[in-house]
């Protein structure tokens, strides 16, 4: 593969999206790979933005209790299962939920985790705005929470300043996956969608991540430089 730009410019947030839905490990592989280079001064700050094909991941404080179908049971309805290095417990990732990886170096005042979250609450509290959805923080519950349930979920991880992981927003995805799990742990607590919501008013997912991308750069404060690729195959490496 034909090798990234190494230039680093800190005005420029540099915007990957991924077309076709990803597998878990394929995102998790470019993932690790971005922040491998990030932390060597080898790529500027980068953000992937994707789908996950059906999976259901285990954040580093989940409990095996909030998962209520055997990995058998999984599979047999074509879901993978994987642990994650993210914080924050179980959740459910398929086509029509937007994945926001963002690969960034903190520096100053910006090195402060919980102001980091509040940064990526904004950005889905501004898209939800953007299609006339009222969604709020809630004190406790990292995300993104409407009148019927929760809209957006967070969980990062850190490492020396860099970050990694980060938010899934729900757009049109299938909510019946959720009911493998007891999203984020939080038992009695329902999960809702821009579709759910808004109905044939919905906007579709490249709607959504225009106003994703968009909200990015502002809340970063960054020009964004935004790249499309088929596949996962098609992204260049850095080394």
């Amino acid at each position: 593969m034909k090798s990234m730009s190494k230039t680093l410019n800190d005005s420029t947030l540099h915007v990957m999206c991924i077309e076709e839905p990803v597998r878990y490990a394929d995102g998790i592989r470019l993932l690790d790979g971005l922040l491998a280079d990030r932390l060597a001064d080898r790529c500027p700050d980068t953000v992937l933005v994707l789908e996950h094909r059906p999976v259901i991941t285990m954040g580093c404080s989940g409990s095996d209790a909030h998962l209520l179908l055997s990995e058998e049971e999984l599979a047999a309805k074509s879901i993978e299962f994987h642990r994650s290095s993210r914080g924050g417990d179980v959740t459910y990732h398929a086509p029509g939920q937007l994945i926001v990886y963002p690969v960034l170096k903190l520096s100053g005042d910006d090195r402060d985790v919980h102001r980091y979250v509040t940064n990526l609450e904004e950005i889905a509290l501004r898209i939800a705005g953007d299609f006339g959805v009222n969604a709020y923080r809630r004190d406790g519950f990292p995300g993104a929470w409407t009148e019927s349930g929760k809209l957006a979920a967070i969980g990062v991880r850190f490492r020396r300043w860099v970050s990694s992981h980060g938010m899934s927003f729900n757009v049109n995805i299938d909510l019946d996956g959720f009911s493998a799990i007891v999203p984020c742990g939080l038992s009695g607590e329902t999960v809702t969608s821009l579709r759910a919501l808004l109905g044939d008013a919905s906007p579709d997912l490249s709607a959504a991540r225009d106003s994703m991308v968009r909200h990015l750069g502002d809340i970063f404060e960054r020009v964004t430089d935004v790249v499309g690729y088929e596949t996962t195959e098609q992204v260049p490496s850095a080394g």
